[in-house]
């Protein structure tokens, strides 16, 4: 108890800092704390207050959760690709209907086309505008989000080059096919919301179960921290919660 009122008056003095960024220069007024210190921090506090294996089980947990938010991260910003680039081509499709030339039909559709789909058609244009092969340029082009819809680009422009079909009507049904796989993936992210937060629930219920047999008075956080059988079993069950958060992580999304 007296731990606990020492650092609620410590945060209560707490120094404020807007006096202190005030009087450095403009442009270093943000005081930015390395990751590093933060790292060492979390894992000096975790093995003071939990031990070895608080600290194998937070490892265990901190890493799963990383991975879940950035693969959440990524799978968002590749569905945001995705539907940008469908965009873009259906203004290059429009473009050449009205008669416009291949580069200047992408350039154009380029223009208001959101990165990273701008650079597919900016480069596109550029090749077409030179008398390149486009197919190749695609092919060769470095977009990790939208590498499976540039690899379909590129056959579609190899379509209309090889076998004379217009390059309108080709664009055009990989616009669509983009569109319908956007939509899908869209699809299946909202009907997986309920799944997850019951996933998340569940995941919560180990900790409210220890928080409520403090209350009850069984002590199971002595159990789990003072003791070698009770530092076993926080990491055994760490790793069950992480296992179980990662197989629903993939069990609920899916990739536009």
């Amino acid at each position: 108890m007296l731990t606990l009122l020492l650092l609620a008056a410590a945060l209560l003095v707490w120094p404020q800092l807007k006096p202190v960024r005030r009087l450095r220069p403009k442009g270093k007024r943000e005081i930015v704390v390395p990751q590093w210190l933060w790292l060492a921090g979390a894992v000096t506090g975790t093995y003071l207050a939990a031990g070895v294996g608080g600290l194998v089980a937070g490892a265990a947990l901190a890493a799963v959760t990383y991975r879940i938010i950035k693969q959440g991260k990524r799978n968002r910003a590749l569905r945001a690709a995705t539907e940008a680039l469908s965009n873009g081509l259906g203004g290059v499709v429009d473009e050449l209907r009205a008669g416009a030339h291949p580069a200047a039909a992408a350039e154009g559709a380029a223009e208001d086309t959101p990165a990273p789909a701008c650079e597919v058609l900016k480069a596109a244009a550029a090749t077409a505008r030179l008398g390149g092969d486009v197919e190749r340029t695609l092919r060769d082009l470095r977009q990790p989000l939208l590498r499976t819809a540039v690899d379909q680009l590129a056959r579609a422009w190899h379509v209309s080059a090889e076998h004379g079909v217009a390059l309108a009507d080709v664009l055009d049904a990989t616009r669509r096919d983009l569109d319908q796989r956007a939509a899908f993936a869209r699809q299946v992210h909202a009907r997986m919301a309920g799944p997850r937060a019951s996933a998340a629930v569940l995941a919560g219920l180990p900790v409210f179960g220890v928080l409520l047999g403090e209350l009850s008075g069984a002590r199971p956080l002595h159990t789990l921290v003072g003791t070698v059988p009770g530092q076993f079993l926080l990491v055994l069950g760490a790793l069950f919660l992480a296992a179980g958060l990662w197989w629903t992580k993939r069990i609920t999304e899916v990739d536009p």
